[in-house]
């Protein structure tokens, strides 16, 4: 019976998985190191952030243009935008301060990209996973009615925050631009994300323009996963699939260009 995967694919496999575990460990170390709480804070980081944001829409009284409780809307917008829009900003010039490990031929670009990648999916993972899970037990919120949409829905954000931060991440490297320029678009970028409002709250012509930005898709699929028949969703997840695919296409293109322009140091 023959291998699934030639020999050579196979033995290329288990070393690329080898060194990107070795670059998170090391990843993690050098992140938070071994004080305080450690490796905790991979995900009790973004779960400040978001308990920090749903305090203030509950507090504030924030209008989402539904009946949705506010705390499940806060958590499922905001743990959306710290899953995509964190990925970036880890990749873009992350090549630069670890040039010298490019020394090692096992090394390439785009296992330094995918351990950080991995870390930021975790993190944004865990969090979201345990303040669903304590807010349901506390009666806050209502557990999802569809876990398998709510998790295809968080799969393909992820999916488009780790092809836009390889992109950026790649072209970091030849423009310096794209660094400065990402933090202030990120910010922008928020409101229209469709972590603080229903596309369907939104004028009919305003919504079709709404669901050009890819992680609006993604987001509303969420959400119908979490609230079921409460919400009336808008979304359409084939065009976020090949949007996202044309991303993941050019930023292979670009780690494999930077690549050969790269000399260890």
């Amino acid at each position: 019976m023959s291998a699934p995967f030639p020999p050579s694919l196979a033995r290329s496999f288990r070393i690329q998985r080898r060194v990107v575990h070795a670059l998170l460990m090391r990843e993690i170390l050098t992140r938070f190191g071994r004080h305080n709480i450690g490796f905790l804070w991979l995900f009790v980081e973004p779960m400040l952030f978001t308990l920090g944001v749903t305090a203030l829409w509950t507090a504030t009284k924030s209008v989402h243009g539904s009946n949705l409780p506010i705390v499940a809307f806060a958590i499922t917008g905001y743990s959306s935008v710290l899953l995509w829009r964190n990925m970036p900003g880890r990749c873009i010039s992350a090549i630069a301060p670890n040039m010298a490990l490019m020394y090692h031929r096992n090394v390439r670009v785009i296992d330094i990209l995918l351990a950080r990648l991995i870390l930021e999916f975790a993190g944004a993972s865990i969090s979201f996973v345990i303040l669903t899970l304590v807010f349901s037990y506390l009666d806050w919120m209502n557990p999802p009615e569809d876990v398998l949409q709510v998790t295809g829905g968080w799969f393909m954000l992820a999916w488009f925050g780790m092809s836009l931060a390889m992109l950026l991440g790649a072209l970091s490297e030849e423009y310096e631009l794209i660094e400065k320029l990402w933090h202030p678009f990120a910010y922008l970028l928020f409101p229209l994300s469709g972590a603080a409002f229903l596309v369907d709250i939104l004028p009919p012509s305003v919504q079709n323009l709404a669901l050009y930005l890819p992680m609006v898709n993604g987001v509303e699929y969420l959400r119908e996963g979490f609230f079921g028949s409460k919400m009336v969703a808008h979304y359409d997840m084939a065009y976020m699939a090949f949007f996202c695919a044309g991303l993941t296409i050019m930023a292979f293109s670009q780690i494999r260009k930077i690549s050969g322009l790269i000399t260890p140091e």
